[in-house]
């Protein structure tokens, strides 16, 4: 490949940062780029997936006395706000600041629940439903996997 070509790949590590700044610099959520048989597509944020399943409960082993359990109705009306991307998870923007939400929380579609922060992009994730919080399901500082549930929410509550 000959260094002009090289130059202008748009897979160029330090041009896909520097795309990142741009994001950043003017707050865009995302940029979309082709050149010749090469594309590019990079995404800040994104949407929160929301399920209704129930999330499985984990298995008994011998000896251990049986959890409760949970009604199944109440169960199944449960939100679950998922990771929108792979990234690490955080429960407050700084170390020192308070979390966004904690269980018995109401909260409303706009409200930051948390961020995801994605190749040094720390993205604010909106609850996208509404509702009372009742579950945390990732520790503070843990990696999450894209459609991972982080939050449980009862929408009737």
């Amino acid at each position: 490949m000959s260094d002009s070509r090289k130059s202008q790949d748009v897979f160029d590590v330090k041009k896909v940062l520097q795309l990142i700044e741009l994001m950043k610099e003017h707050e865009l959520s995302e940029i979309d780029l082709k050149q010749a048989d090469q594309s590019v597509r990079i995404k800040r944020g994104g949407e929160v997936v929301v399920s209704s399943a129930p999330v499985a409960a984990p298995a008994r082993t011998a000896g251990t006395a049986p959890a409760a359990v949970p009604e199944p109705a109440a169960d199944a009306r449960m939100l679950v706000i998922k990771s929108p991307m792979v990234g690490t998870f955080y429960r407050a923007s700084g170390p020192d600041a308070q979390a966004f939400i904690k269980v018995g929380d109401r909260i409303g579609p706009e409200k930051t629940v948390c961020i995801v922060e994605a190749m040094k992009v720390f993205n604010e994730i909106p609850a996208g439903v509404s509702g009372q919080v009742v579950a945390i399901l990732v520790e503070n500082g843990a990696p999450v996997e894209f459609g991972q549930p982080l939050i449980k929410v009862d929408p009737e509550a």
